[in-house]
């Protein structure tokens, strides 16, 4: 009798130390994938940022405008908020036409909310050229995007910046 009690006891143990460690390489491999999966987010939201950076830096509203979604918010300090592709397309263009930027965005933060939202924290510096009197000076702001998955891609929905200087 006390042998089989011994015998289940052992087998009770063996089973319950086989389903702990099942357990913790479901939660590892868990853990593994939501780390990949957040490093490939931050991938796309990164070349998404420099993407924006560069179409800024060349005054190219045709550059501008995909990297919305169709419903995206551009939200310029001191300014109207402009909604939707035609509004964010006359907004960049009174943009291009009054300054040329020359900025490199600092990643602060990327934080993946769900499969479909995120948000990213930066800060912008560099200069600006105003067209109407030749007067270049230092740019530097700080800004925040609210990214949304729109068709399979990372593309802008709301967009706010301030100056800290």
């Amino acid at each position: 009798m006390i042998k089989k009690s011994i015998l289940l006891l052992s087998l009770l143990m063996t089973t319950g130390l086989a389903n702990i460690k099942a357990q913790h390489k479901k939660q590892f491999n868990n853990n593994t994938k939501k780390s990949i999966k957040m490093e490939t987010v931050k991938t796309a939201i990164e070349k998404l940022l420099i993407n924006y950076q560069d179409a800024l830096n060349g005054s190219d509203v045709s550059k501008v405008l995909p990297l919305y979604t169709t419903d995206g918010v551009f939200m310029p300090q001191g300014g109207p908020s402009a909604i939707g592709q035609e509004q964010l397309k006359g907004a960049y263009e009174f943009v291009f036409k009054n300054l040329q930027l020359n900025i490199k965005f600092q990643i602060d933060e990327t934080v993946l909310i769900n499969e479909n939202y995120a948000f990213a924290r930066t800060i912008s510096r560099g200069t600006q050229l105003i067209h109407a009197t030749g007067v270049k000076g230092e740019e530097e702001n700080r800004e925040l995007f609210v990214l949304q998955r729109e068709n399979g891609a990372w593309k802008i929905a709301r967009y706010v910046f301030n100056k800290m200087k």
